[in-house]
């Protein structure tokens, strides 16, 4: 069954929730989502003091629309003080770092839905992004995508994951890694995020809108990046092209002239149509449409 809860994320626009002048700015960029980030960006001698600043940045980034997710830390020890700190009607979700198992993710599950219920949430309403950045996780994934209703979203972290490999982080290395995550996310029903190579490759512009572009073509739907520069390409290279959309429209209704004529296929342009064609049409319309929906603040 089709989930309806996803998140349109095309383009999740880290900031250290410790900058001011990042999360000033961060509602001006166009993210779909503004992850605001306590992990790897901010000292350990800072956390504390980060996770006081987490519900006003919250407020500021979001103003323009953008939906709030929050990259919390691993240790159980530093992740219990980040989630009581971010559980709110501001937070739309958390980003679980090296995410180990489906234990792992049920656990943070019981501790959120506890903390909606004490402040009149609606308990489920925080949903995770589960990343996946060391090997054992990787031979898990699928059982962590399916692990709770919480987690919409799913993504294998480059650096991190490249680092736990001793290999490094380029299109050639992480595409069977990144690729195995897709199917995985697509089997549990949740969003794929990710680009066929690493966020923190984006020196060259145009190289990087061609790994945007084929990342979509490979099933994608949406990656998070470091830059602001690089918002207006994710949003643009995860949006269905206006080519698409017409052929996409075209099927749609070329298949209910043939259903209505008790027919299992037809022609357009040249190629043969039948269901799974339908399918795949259906689909990207509703992805569109959904975009639209939230570009116009749906």
């Amino acid at each position: 069954m089709t989930r309806t809860d996803l998140p349109v994320w095309r383009s999740l626009l880290y900031v250290p929730v410790n900058v001011p002048r990042f999360v000033a700015k961060a509602h001006e960029r166009g993210a779909d989502a503004v992850q605001l980030d306590i992990e790897d960006s901010v000292p350990a001698g800072e956390k504390a003091a980060a996770r006081k600043l987490i519900q006003e940045a919250a407020e500021t980034v979001s103003q323009a629309g953008a939906d709030v997710v929050v990259r919390i830390n691993q240790p159980l020890r530093l992740a219990v003080p980040d989630i009581e700190a971010c559980v709110s009607p501001r937070v739309q979700a958390l980003a679980l770092p090296k995410t180990e198992g489906p234990d792992h993710v049920r656990l943070l599950s019981e501790m959120v839905g506890e903390l909606e219920e004490e402040r009149g949430m609606a308990v489920g309403q925080t949903k995770f992004l589960a990343m996946i950045e060391t090997a054992p996780a990787f031979f898990r994934m699928l059982d962590i995508a399916s692990a709770d209703p919480r987690v919409v979203a799913m993504s294998v972290g480059g650096e991190d994951f490249a680092l736990a490999l001793g290999m490094q982080p380029d299109p050639e290395t992480m595409l069977y890694p990144k690729q195995h995550g897709l199917i995985a996310a697509r089997a549990a029903g949740v969003t794929p995020l990710g680009i066929i190579g690493t966020v923190a490759d984006y020196s060259d512009r145009d190289a990087y809108r061609h790994m945007v572009v084929k990342s979509a073509r490979f099933g994608f739907e949406g990656a998070s990046c470091i830059h602001p520069g690089l918002v207006e390409m994710l949003n643009e290279g995860f949006t269905p092209p206006p080519d698409q959309v017409d052929w996409a429209e075209r099927v749609v209704a070329g298949w209910a002239v043939a259903e209505a004529e008790g027919r299992g296929s037809f022609e357009l342009d040249g190629k043969m149509i039948d269901v799974p064609v339908v399918y795949r049409a259906e689909r990207l319309l509703a992805r569109y449409q959904a975009i639209q929906q939230r570009n116009a603040g749906g």
